[in-house]
């Protein structure tokens, strides 16, 4: 996404709190003269493991070590810190790069659905979204709010879209989402308009009837612009770890999401789960947030989230 500025300052920032659970620096846990030894090997697990990198990762990259350390191929932290670099990488880019951009409309409005349950971060990260789209590739930009069972949904997205500077189709509170989303692509339509997010009613993964309400407002959207939706992003909260792996997989079969923002990044020691997500749902994290105002967020990208996390500075 060559559009999008990135800042590897402002990425290893976010990750500063898993980075701190790694001993400060992952690198720490690797010191080159240190040998291997079932010692190390422990330690090393059980920090990979509190970063919330997943069960299934951290053991592949401890028993690769392992293996290879019995096989007399490795005897030292660096050569183990390079299996653990290589692993995660490899994880990160199992997905293709072409899928981590953002999917644009050939023409018409680019329609974004953005689910999530409530507390997520979701109307926060609808707001950095719209900002970078408006600011730095410079789409005109609509924001839906469909989040019509939660007045606080509605007056936030309200507040953002005017301290953006972007459009706003609402109804009143308790209106039917699917009936705001359709009025928004009418409006987006009628207006030129390059890009309209959905801000999609937020649901408890659990609760069946409230994900059909979901898979409601995609039929909608579907029928009124050709192609849509074009996305499907979900936003993760950081700092419940492993469960977004969960809530991942049931709006996954509810909606078809097509990327993760994973919000609070900041926030959490977590960090990891970037890894579980891609590991075990094969879904590509296409934006992280790493603060509360607009400009904060990042689209997401391999290389620097590994240089990130190992501490590395910006060359």
């Amino acid at each position: 996404m060559s559009f999008f500025s990135k800042t590897l300052d402002k990425l290893k920032g976010a990750l500063r709190k898993t980075a701190a659970v790694l001993n400060t620096d992952v690198r720490t846990l690797f010191i080159p003269g240190r040998q291997i030894d079932e010692a190390a090997l422990a330690e090393w697990e059980a920090k990979l493991l509190q970063a919330d990198m997943g069960v299934m990762p951290v053991q592949s990259m401890i028993g690769e070590i392992r293996e290879r350390w019995r096989l007399g191929k490795i005897k030292s932290g660096a050569e183990a810190e390079q299996i653990v670099r290589d692993q995660i990488f490899a994880i990160l880019t199992r997905v293709p790069a072409s899928e981590r951009e953002l999917r644009m409309a050939a023409s018409g409005p680019t329609v974004i659905l953005v689910a999530g349950i409530n507390g997520a971060g979701k109307t926060t990260s609808i707001a950095k979204l719209a900002w970078i789209l408006k600011n730095q590739v410079h789409k005109k930009v609509m924001v839906c709010a469909s989040d019509t069972f939660r007045a606080a949904a509605v007056d936030q997205l309200t507040i953002w879209s005017e301290r953006i500077g972007v459009e706003i189709v609402k109804h009143k509170m308790g209106a039917d989402p699917a009936a705001v989303a359709y009025d928004a692509c009418e409006a987006a339509k009628a207006r030129g308009l390059d890009v309209l997010i959905v801000d999609t009613a937020g649901r408890l993964h659990t609760q069946d009837h409230l994900m059909r309400e979901l898979t409601k407002i995609r039929d909608v959207v579907a029928k009124r612009i050709p192609g849509a939706p074009h996305e499907v992003l979900l936003v993760l909260d950081a700092t419940t770890g492993q469960n977004a792996i969960q809530q991942a997989k049931h709006f996954s079969a509810a909606i078809g999401v097509t990327g993760i923002l994973l919000a609070k990044l900041d926030g959490t020691a977590k960090g990891g789960v970037v890894i579980s997500i891609h590991d075990q749902l094969n879904i590509p994290v296409k934006f992280v947030g790493l603060g509360e105002t607009p400009e904060d967020i990042e689209t997401f990208d391999p290389q620097r989230f590994v240089a990130a996390l190992f501490g590395e500075k910006e060359e």
